[in-house]
């Protein structure tokens, strides 16, 4: 596999986590403590499963990329992040509200950091891949 992949990979994990818990601890962690009686009540032993999603998300974010990177620059990070960031964002906050009853705004400002997330991510993509098109054939 490509030691950009494998970078890119490990920097789209740990921004995903860092991230991650900024949104859900830091910016959002009222509003979830307001609406704790709609979570699981075992909630906190099945944590582990979002930082598996985290991996198996920021590994295939960064092949996924790797696939389809032209050396455009963070221009196509940002390009990027943001497809995929409405992509996402758009089943995981709609979806979650169509099932739960969750305050309109609660989904809307998932939908929102989701694209900011991914933005994020596809920058730093952007950064770690690095260069133009020909110097990436050229090292392949």
């Amino acid at each position: 596999m490509n030691k950009k992949v494998v970078v890119g990979f490990i920097v789209v994990f740990v921004l995903m986590e860092v991230v991650s818990f900024v949104v859900n601890s830091l910016l959002l962690g009222s509003t979830y403590e307001e609406l704790k009686h709609l979570w699981r009540p075992d909630m906190d032993s099945k944590m582990w499963i979002f930082h598996v999603l985290m991996i198996v998300g920021s590994f295939f974010f960064t092949f996924i990329f790797s696939k389809g990177y032209e050396g455009k620059g963070i221009a196509e990070g940002i390009r990027y992040g943001l497809y995929i960031g409405i992509w996402m964002g758009t089943g995981m906050a709609y979806g979650t509200y169509a099932m739960i009853d969750i305050p309109y705004s609660l989904a809307l400002q998932w939908f929102l950091y989701s694209i900011v997330e991914y933005i994020i991510y596809g920058i730093a993509l952007a950064l770690v891949f690095g260069g133009s098109s020909k110097e990436q054939a050229a090292a392949s």
